[in-house]
Parts: C-alpha cells; sequence; structure tokens
C-alpha cells in the first residue's frame, strides 16, 4: 500500500483533530503531526488524535522539534535533545503514530565518524528508554538535506545498526539537494530505493517535495510543479515494490500536493 498525506494541518482545517476526517473526505490517508516547534500536546489530546485517526483510516507520524542536536558541545543541549525525542515518542505512541522523525544533529567541528558516534550514543539511550517505557514507536533518522548537517543514508545506517528501535527516513528532497539535483533520471531513483532496501527491510517512510537549492545544499521546499525533483520519474517506480510506502508531503501546498501525487499515481497504475 502507499499512504500519501501531509506534513501538517491541510489547507482550511483547523486542528490536528479535525484533520482526519478532512483527510479520509478527500481521498488521502497519512499525516506526520508537527512537534517542530516544541511538544506542548496534552496527553488528553493525543489519544483524541489517535482515536479519529483509527476511526477515519489515517497511518499518523510525528516530527519531532527541530531543535535537537546529539552532537552538541553542550551536554545541556544533548540531554534536552533526548528529552524532547523522549516527549514525541510518548506523544506517538498515545497517538498511535508508528514513527518520530527526527533531525538528530550537526557536524560542528567534528568528522563524519565521531559525529556518528555521538549521535549513534544518543539514539541507542533513546531506544532503549523507548523499549523499556513500552512504546511502539520507531526512531526515524532522516536524510538531511545541507550539508553541514549529519545525515547521509551511510551514516544513518551505522546508527541504526546499533538499535532495532531506529529506522531510516527517506527525503528524496534533501538527497537531491544535498548532492547537488542528483535525481534526475529514475534510474537515479530507483539507486536510492535499491540502496534504502538493502539497508532496511520492509516499510518505508518518507518525505517529498520540490526543492530549492545551492551549493550548501537545500534552501526551501518547493511546490510539486517546479519538478525539482520530479515526482512522475518516481511514481512508476514506487508501484512498482511490495511493501507498505508512506509519503508525507512538504511543499507549501501539503494536502493539494498529496492528491496530485496520488493522480500521478494513478496514471502510472497498470
Amino acid at each position: 500500500m502507499i499512504r500519501l498525506g501531509p506534513g501538517g494541518t491541510p489547507h482550511g482545517v483547523k486542528g490536528t483533530k479535525n484533520s482526519m476526517a478532512h483527510l479520509e473526505k478527500i481521498g488521502l490517508n497519512a499525516m506526520e503531526v508537527q512537534f517542530v516547534r516544541g511538544v506542548r500536546m496534552k496527553d488528553s489530546t493525543a489519544i483524541a488524535i489517535g482515536k479519529e485517526a483509527e476511526k477515519h483510516g489515517i497511518h499518523l507520524s510525528v516530527h519531532a522539534p527541530y531543535y535537537i542536536n546529539l552532537n552538541s558541545e553542550d551536554e545541556d543541549t544533548i540531554e534536552k535533545s533526548k528529552e524532547r525525542i523522549l516527549n514525541s515518542a510518548r506523544k506517538a505512541h498515545l497517538m498511535g503514530a508508528e514513527v518520530i522523525v527526527v533531525h538528530a544533529g550537526y557536524y560542528g567541528d567534528l568528522n563524519s565518524k565521531e559525529t556518528t558516534a555521538n549521535i549513534g550514543e544518543g539514539v541507542v539511550e533513546c531506544g532503549e528508554i523507548i523499549t523499556d517505557e513500552g512504546l511502539e514507536v520507531k526512531i526515524g533518522l532522516e536524510q538531511m538535506g545541507r550539508v553541514k548537517s549529519w545525515g547521509t543514508l551511510d551514516e544513518i545506517e551505522k546508527v541504526i545498526k546499533k538499535t532495532d528501535v531506529a529506522v531510516p527516513v527517506i527525503d528524496f528532497a534533501h538527497y537531491h539537494a544535498r548532492y547537488g539535483g542528483t535525481l534526475k533520471t529514475k534510474d537515479d531513483f530507483e539507486y536510492l530505493l535499491k540502496k534504502y532496501e538493502g539497508i532496511q527491510k520492509g516499510s518505508l517512510h518518507s518525505h517529498y517535495s520540490s526543492i530549492e537549492y545551492n551549493e550548501t545544499g537545500e534552501r526551501k521546499h518547493l511546490n510539486l510543479e517546479d519538478q525539482e525533483p520530479d515526482f512522475k520519474l518516481l511514481a512508476p517506480i514506487l508501484l512498482e515494490r511490495d511493501y507498505d510506502i508512506t509519503i508525507i508531503c512538504e511543499t507549501p501546498e501539503l494536502d493539494r500536493d498529496s492528491l496530485r501525487m496520488k493522480n500521478i499515481l494513478k496514471d502510472h497504475t497498470p
């Protein structure tokens, strides 16, 4: 199954809870709840959102706060980062969301190997607490789009080998931007998915948008119509896969571009 939905509240809808009925009505079946500015949701609200999602057949995920750096020189920043991950996981569990997407950190003055070791240590510790608390949630380590940000697929692979609580999150726009516009052909998309499949078996959680970039990587998300990269190249490749795929739309158009992706997939269905 390919699930589609927005990263955040759909256009014209007030509140996460009210989004569920709307998404079902327009024909979408996924949503990523945004905690990017902080985890401020009450437990009762998370439970209510989960019930609405189940009622309307919406597959939920969560995006943890942006203010996370497990490779900081400041130990207090690392501890607060772990707590933000754990608080996101606790709310995700109450909602029935399976994945929390995390921007894990930055290189700073360290190299990739050193940064990966530090971030891996933090992720493993969070994973142990998630397991101890009985939270049925995975830490989704997102591919990052800026060259100063930790998060290549090779780096993520090294961390997920240390804990079964962590999984890779493919962000097609970030990958495209980080490597100077690399997703130009169907073969380019095929290469990325096969590399993912060599690391992770089973379902795929992913983000999609077009993106503006320069030599430092991503600058800002763009709408699907900008075709940078072009979803029409990816659609037939996704349809060939036999595992569950969730695609969270991160364009400014959110649910509208999710529906456009759904129509593109229909056009490529045999």
